[in-house]
């Protein structure tokens, strides 16, 4: 069992920046970050490799940037340059097999952003 907790999230003006935190009680091989926005289905952000690797969805791309620190089994998500778009419940999850989707076991309570314009 991995348990995961999110914080950071909160209110922020467009083009203002957020960093995320998730403490994960144990490392595993993938972790990555999802969003839900009201009446929308789950997307994926961000994603990275025990190794380092990351991969972004393209509506991020240039602007969030996903790390982690395996020594503090900690994973980040810094979002720079945000938009009202990006207004959403963010959701930590590892995985321990791969970064697919259907992976991602583990998930955290949540974190709310919201971005006014």
């Amino acid at each position: 069992q991995v348990r995961l907790v999110e914080s950071g999230g909160g209110s922020v003006q467009a083009g203002g920046s957020l960093r995320l935190s998730c403490a994960a009680s144990t490392s595993t091989y993938c972790m990555g970050w999802f969003r839900q926005a009201p009446g929308k289905e789950r997307e994926g952000v961000a994603t990275i490799t025990s190794y380092g690797s990351p991969s972004y969805a393209q509506s991020v791309k240039g602007r969030f940037t996903i790390s982690r620190d395996n020594a503090k089994s900690t994973l980040y998500l810094q979002m720079d340059s945000l938009k009202p778009e990006d207004t959403a419940m963010y959701y930590c999850a590892a995985a321990l097999i791969s970064c697919q989707n259907d992976e991602f076991k583990y998930w955290g309570q949540g974190t709310q952003v919201t971005v006014s314009s």
